[in-house]
Formats: C-alpha cells, structure tokens, sequence
C-alpha cells in the first residue's frame, strides 16, 4: 500500500514547513514562522476551495408598448455617435457629451423601457450655483470657464444605469502582520509577526449600479454617486418631460464584470474592518459565491456641462438628486508661469536680504 504525504505550504512564503518538536507547532525553515497545527490545516483547505461563482439572472426592463413609445422621438449625435432619446416637447439641438448637434432620426424603438426612474430633485439653478462654487478660488482656471455661456450650456440627463441585486458568501484570506518596536542602549529592534487570517461570512447587495452608457465615463458616473434608490419610482414617460434621457449602448451581460468587481472590492473592505488590531493587511485569497442575482434598469438624473479648451474636453456632473458635483479642471499654463515667475523673483529678493544681513553680522 502507498501512502500519500501531504506538504503543507508556508501561507507567509510559500516554503514546505515542517513539524517543530519542540513548540509543537508546524514551523517553516525558511522565514521561521510557526503555526498552530489546526490552524494551518484549515488554511490549506480554504485555499482549495471552489472557484467564483458569479452568475446573474437578467430581468432587466420591459418592451416599450405602442402608447407608451407614442411622441419619443431618438436623436443621434453625428460626432460622437451618442443617441438621446427626448419627447416631442424637449428642444433637442446639441449632444450633452460633446456639445455637437444632434438631429431626429426616428420614433423610440428596439429598446427595453426602464423599470425604475429617480426624478430630478435639484433643478438648473441648482447646478449652476454647485458649478460656480466648484470654480470659486480657482486662481489658475482659464477664464473660458467662468464665462456665463458656457454655464448656461449645463444638460439635464437621465443616464441609464444596470441595478445588481445578489446574495453573497464569501471566504477570504488575509495576511496580517503586527509590528512591534524597541530600543535598548545599543539598538532599535523590530519585530513582524505574520498571521493568516481566515474570515467567512455572508453579505447582501442591493441595486449596485453600472453605467450603461459606453459615452459617461464609468469613473466619473461612479463619482458622483451614491444615488438613494428608495426615492425610485416606476418609470414613467412623463417624468422625462423637459429632460434628455440618454440610450443605453451597454448591455447587462456587458456589465455583469463590473458589478463583480464593485461586489468584490465591497465585500473584501467590508470583511478588512474585522482585521483593525492587525499593522498592515492584504487581502491573498478571495472566493465569492453569488446566488438570487439579479439586473434590472434604470435612469438615474444628472447635469452635465461639457466644455472644450485648447483641443481637450472638459466634463462635469452633478448628481440631480443629492448635489454630488465632480470634474477636473485645467490650468492656464501662462497664467501659472507668470506667478511663478513673481513667486520666483520673491524668493530671490528674500534670500539676498538674508544673505545681506547675514554678511552683516
């Protein structure tokens, strides 16, 4: 009869470890590590477990009906390739992502109707004050964005979004370590302990949004959230009404990678708040298993003021509901010299009065 040996691997460098006789622990050669016997066996059966399972049920909108469809009209962006669906009664005339002009080029169609709807709670006024104040105290801003016609040039935009709900169980390990430090009258000592840590446990999510529209920046969508869905309501085409509602271009089975990912890095922050007594924490190991998931749609409300400079485009956002506002700002290069060099000529008249008085002395 053969018998088979089982190596256990050191989880802080991976080397083969061995029994101590005289700690009675499992001790790796290598880096010096013990671990408890118990402890360790069941580190080497987690890290054999099963692979992600992520899988999601897509259940997501609803056929337009005939009455429903009846005065939504599609315009298309030339430019940028942006489609924007508006009613009959919203003067439409230039893309809110590139500021180019759009024109009408059919009845709404060959889409699925939203299931949910956050109104706009904040209106232009709104925005325009959250811009302004965006821009306050920006000494090196070129004054292209201060100049009122661009502010009045600010979008209101449904922007679609993929809701995720999932239940998930989760095993993730860490390696911690604590870090402990003295001194005596001769030397600084440091001593790092390593630990593997094992948590298991389960988590819910709710309407974990993904931009649907490949023209928003997903990081710039993301910016502005959260959005609170317990103000959602049913979608109705009434809501649209004086606002744009841009056309979704990213599918739900495109998106599920994302939402993964967002699931992911949420559940492994949430497990890491179990881990504050440890110095320093990393995440090696981590196994989702999610189950009840699934996708609906929705349109989430947002300001969008697109400018450009110099050949770049600029975008800011504002989250139509909370006031969220975000977006990069360029610098006037010759503006930013010209200080630099009044700056510069400041440091240089400083030091010479320090060197004079210095000689002085």
């Amino acid at each position: 009869m053969v018998s088979t040996l089982l190596e256990y691997k050191c989880p802080a460098c991976g080397g083969a470890v061995e029994f101590n006789s005289s700690s009675q622990n499992m001790k790796c050669p290598y880096c010096d590590t013990e671990f408890d016997i118990a402890a360790l066996k069941e580190s080497q059966e987690a890290e054999q477990a099963q692979p992600d399972v992520m899988t999601w049920e897509n259940t997501a909108g609803s056929a337009w009906e005939g009455t429903d469809a009846q005065g939504m009209g599609v315009y298309s962006c030339q430019s940028c390739g942006g489609e924007i669906v508006a009613d009959e009664t919203t003067a439409a005339s230039s893309c809110p992502y590139c500021d180019n002009p759009i024109i009408m080029t059919g009845q709404l169609s060959g889409v699925l109707k939203p299931d949910y709807i956050i109104p706009f709670k904040l209106d232009k006024a709104a925005a325009k004050e959250a811009l302004m104040k965006h821009l306050k105290g920006k000494f090196l801003l070129p004054k292209v964005f201060k100049d009122e016609n661009h502010i009045d040039e600010i979008k209101g935009v449904y922007v679609p979004f993929w809701l995720f709900d999932a239940d998930a169980h989760a095993n993730i390990r860490y390696e911690g370590k604590k870090i402990r430090r003295w001194s005596d009258s001769n030397y600084n000592y440091k001593e790092i302990s390593v630990y593997a840590l094992l948590r298991d446990g389960d988590l819910s999510f709710s309407h974990v949004p993904v931009d649907g529209s490949s023209k928003m920046a997903d990081d710039l969508m993301e910016s502005v959230e959260p959005f609170d869905h317990s103000a959602a309501v049913s979608f109705e085409t009434a809501y649209l009404s004086g606002y744009l509602a841009d056309k979704y271009d990213v599918t739900a089975e495109e998106s599920v990678e994302r939402a993964n990912q967002r699931i992911r890095e949420s559940t492994e922050e949430a497990f890491e708040k179990t881990t504050q007594e440890y110095s320093e924490v990393r995440a090696v190991r981590t196994n989702i298993r999610l189950s009840n998931g699934q996708a609906k749609y929705a349109l989430y409300p947002v300001w969008i003021l697109n400018t450009n400079w110099r050949g770049e485009k600029y975008v800011f956002a504002m989250n139509g509901q909370t006031g969220k506002f975000v977006g990069n700002l360029p610098t006037d290069k010759s503006l930013f010299w010209k200080m630099f060099g009044i700056i510069a000529a400041g440091a240089s008249v400083a030091t010479y009065v320090i060197a004079a008085l210095v000689n002085a002395l």
